[in-house]
């Protein structure tokens, strides 16, 4: 929860990684907020009695949402797939305006990236952020099992990396001052 307050409004590309990773978390702790307690809020030992009990809060209610929204084995939440959805609007504004030329390159340098990895997603392609997204994620599941990742995968992660770094700049800087306000 405070990893996740921190991150979201720092990069919100770190921010959704870091949520995806949460709804696994839950998975695999089977949604039992006891097993998350054991598992994951009792090995933080520096919280006070609130901040524990206010952990404990947070993850109770991303258990209820993912029940509700029926995402308990695979999927993201709602909430997710609002920054999801912006990051996305955002990203086809910057590519709609001609002062954002930098950004249009960075996209079109991944762009095969993109296409190659929709590719061998077969029918479950998605939008372009959300397949830079899934790559992503992917390559830090890959870190954290050791696996071997080739020198073409580290390239593309690496590409992609910095293109969703862009992009997240980008949401930070609209937030702060909006990009494309009309004068």
């Amino acid at each position: 929860m405070y990893i996740a307050s921190q991150k979201r409004k720092e990069n919100i590309a770190e921010y959704l990684i870091y949520m995806w990773q949460i709804e696994d978390i839950i998975r695999a702790n089977d949604l039992d907020i006891d097993k998350i307690k054991a598992n994951v809020i009792n090995r933080y030992t520096d919280l006070s009695d609130d901040q524990r009990r206010e952990l404990t809060e947070w993850y109770e209610s991303l258990i209820d949402m993912m029940r509700r929204e029926s995402v308990e084995k695979t999927g993201h939440l709602q909430i997710n797939k609002n920054v999801l959805a912006s990051l996305v609007e955002l990203h086809q504004a910057l590519l709609r305006d001609p002062r954002f030329t930098q950004y249009t390159a960075e996209f079109y340098n991944t762009l095969p990236y993109i296409v190659e990895l929709r590719s061998r997603a077969g029918e479950a392609a998605v939008g372009e952020i959300e397949t830079c997204f899934n790559a992503l994620y992917g390559m830090l599941m890959l870190r954290l099992g050791a696996k071997e990742i080739s020198p073409e995968t580290q390239n593309a992660i690496k590409q992609i990396s910095r293109f969703i770094a862009l992009l997240a700049a980008y949401f930070k800087k609209d937030s702060e001052e909006d990009l494309f306000k009309k004068d």
